[in-house]
């Protein structure tokens, strides 16, 4: 026999109302989110599978957001060079008639005004951003790509392969420049400083008087004070000279001033990494590096006293904003070949050169030569979604070494430190030359310059070259359009790959509505049971007999 209590009895049935009301209520949670796990405790292996599959949808987002990303980035250059190639082959009409042997100069002069603004809108397409960020200037993609600027043309081989030159101002027209000399009645040679200086700002029509003075250090100088441009020569030399007179171009020295571009982003041209050091006896260490890195790094050396058996040093992936301290590599105070590991794959080789110290607070800027921004788009997949303008409309171009020889500046354009882009004649002009180029800039820059100064001959020239450049565009188009449907092939793989998960979570975390509703009826009866049943016992005591 066991007694049975009033306060038994309570807690019993106070117990029964708790217990159904307790699932009752996580029906109800259930009911609510439609979800059969909602917290770890209601399916712990469950729970697990969950995180995992959500983790792995969430990482299918971010990839599809990097694929519509790329996928914009690329529909935009994409009409970009869809409409570069149209201008080309307006230029290129353009060309034919100005090498039509019937067009006057007022034709051609006529036709030059199309051609400059073509230049002009070539120009502002090149620079084309998305998002405030450029398509064609490699990862520095905060800037424009190209930025205009005046170059030369010359019949003079000497002149453009072995005297280097640099023009200053800036011009809205051709300026034709001949070289004469006032005691030669026909053709002949002159010293380059013993020259007078005809010029031309309408095309040959009229001439006006320059001059040439010679400074110092040697260098040559071409002053032609109403064109608000001169031309400098590093040195002189010996020129090809003909009469005043003589309107031939074929004949003596010219040259033509006329637009270029300059590209100012990166490049990927070799697998370079430029190394350079700033503080204390930075000229007394030599340093390399090599292996992987995706941006800029900077070193910084700890030490705050002579070395000696350890460099501790920090490094900075994100220009000094954030430093990742506490390494250190054994060396002497010399640091010979000592090897310091970046941590991305990067590794910074240092050479004292002899018994050269290697001071504290000495550092080093990593910069390696590369240019594409890539956007993962699969775990194992990553599409490049910019390019190097210059591989692909030409013009001119500073390699790092040339900017940081010029102070780290590019706004100093001369052919001492800057190159035409594809390593072409584009500077030299013959009659008989059937050289032809794919730089566009350069070549619609000839092609202004020779419309402006009424060469038939030079026009003609221009026009193989701008379908050499057209050729050159429409295969950075299919290279384009190649990512693009790459893209698009990622995306519906991620859109199957997501409902594929999607489904599997459902299977896994969602509850089924019917057998909840049901149950959720027959715990419902259940409670108001137990609240009836516990109510009529509740309310009995033994008061109740007594």
């Amino acid at each position: 026999m066991i007694r049975v209590s009033t306060k038994m009895l309570y807690t019993q049935s106070v117990n029964y109302i708790n217990s159904t009301l307790s699932k009752l209520t996580e029906l109800n949670e259930q009911a609510s989110s439609e979800k059969r796990i909602n917290k770890p405790s209601d399916d712990p292996t469950g729970a697990a599978t969950v995180l995992n599959l959500n983790t792995t949808l969430n990482s299918y987002d971010q990839y599809t957001e990097n694929a519509s990303t790329a996928q914009s980035w690329l529909s935009s250059s994409d009409s970009t060079l869809t409409e570069v190639s149209t201008l080309i082959t307006s230029l290129k009409s353009l060309a034919e008639q100005g090498a039509t042997g019937t067009m006057t100069a007022a034709n051609r002069t006529q036709i030059s005004y199309q051609a400059r603004q073509i230049y002009q809108q070539l120009l502002a397409l090149a620079n084309t951003k998305y998002q405030s960020q450029s398509l064609y200037a490699g990862q520095d993609t905060d800037e424009d790509a190209f930025s205009q600027c005046l170059w030369m043309t010359t019949n003079s081989t000497s002149l453009a392969s072995s005297n280097a030159f640099s023009i200053t101002g800036g011009s809205d027209t051709t300026v034709l420049v001949k070289l004469v000399n006032s005691n030669i009645s026909g053709d002949g040679v002159a010293m380059l400083s013993n020259c007078d200086v005809l010029y031309s700002l309408d095309g040959g029509t009229t001439y006006l008087d320059g001059s040439i003075t010679t400074d110092p250090s040697g260098k040559i100088t071409v002053n032609m004070p109403k064109s608000g441009t001169s031309l400098s020569f590093s040195h002189n030399s010996q020129v090809n000279i003909s009469a005043a007179s003589n309107s031939s171009y074929n004949d003596g020295t010219w040259m033509w001033i006329r637009p270029s571009a300059i590209y100012q982003g990166d490049d990927a041209d070799s697998d370079a990494t430029m190394v350079s050091a700033m503080g204390n006896g930075t000229s007394t260490i030599s340093a390399s590096a090599r292996g992987a890195f995706s941006g800029n790094a900077i070193v910084r050396i700890d030490n705050t006293t002579t070395m000696n058996g350890q460099i501790d040093y920090s490094y900075s992936l994100d220009n000094g904003v954030t430093w990742v301290t506490g390494n250190s590599v054994d060396s002497d105070s010399t640091a010979s070949n000592a090897v310091l590991d970046i941590g991305t794959g990067g590794l910074l080789t240092l050479a004292s050169n002899g018994s050269n110290v290697l001071h504290a607070g000495t550092q080093f800027v990593i910069q390696p030569d590369t240019a594409g921004v890539d956007l993962q788009i699969s775990s194992s997949e990553s599409v490049q979604v910019n390019d190097v303008g210059k591989d692909i409309f030409g013009g001119l171009y500073q390699s790092p070494s040339a900017v940081l020889a010029n102070g780290g500046s590019r706004l100093g354009v001369s052919s001492s430190n800057t190159s035409t882009v594809f390593s072409d004649s584009s500077l030299t002009y013959a009659s008989n030359s059937s050289a032809t180029t794919k730089n566009l800039f350069e070549t619609v820059g000839n092609l202004v310059a020779f419309l402006e100064t009424n060469n038939q001959t030079g026009v003609s020239q221009c026009l193989d070259s701008l379908k050499a450049a057209q050729t050159q565009i429409t295969t950075a188009l299919a290279s384009v359009g190649g990512r693009e449907n790459r893209v698009s092939t990622s995306q519906t793989i991620l859109t199957n790959l997501t409902d594929s998960v999607t489904t599997q979570l459902s299977s896994v975390e969602d509850v089924d509505l019917t057998k909840l509703l049901t149950q959720l009826s027959q715990m419902e009866t259940a409670y108001q049971a137990v609240l009836k049943s516990s109510s009529m016992v509740i309310s009995h005591s033994l008061m109740d007999y007594l």
